[in-house]
């Protein structure tokens, strides 16, 4: 996994954390969280989270606890600064990204523009 990228370039919340490390734990062992950014989605950009069985050996690796979540260098760039949550709140319970260069966002919060 890289070390390029300043481990402060991204952060996840200790809810995301929990949430995500629950999540792992029903998974496959070595299982990651992989966030990505894809063009497309209403506002140019939009944000994709999946699994995978392991990380690239290019992937900005972010650990809390039992959470690993992993980003692909070309996504990073987009992330640069971005904060990882997980908000429950009375419209539903989402993993959210708080990404201070996106310019606008959709309603949703899963497609952004820059």
């Amino acid at each position: 996994m890289s070390a390029a990228a300043d481990t402060s370039s991204v952060t996840m919340s200790a809810a995301a954390a929990r949430q995500i490390g629950a999540i792992l734990a029903r998974e496959a062992p070595g299982t990651v969280l992989r966030v990505a950014v894809n063009g497309g989605g209403c506002q140019g950009f939009s944000y994709e989270f999946g699994f995978a069985a392991a990380a690239e050996a290019d992937d900005f690796l972010l650990e809390h606890d039992a959470a690993r979540v992993v980003i692909d260098p070309v996504s990073l760039e987009y992330l640069q600064g971005s904060e990882l949550d997980w908000v429950d709140a009375l419209i539903g319970a989402s993993f959210q990204i708080r990404n201070p260069n996106a310019k606008s966002s959709c309603g949703c919060g899963t497609s952004f523009a820059l």
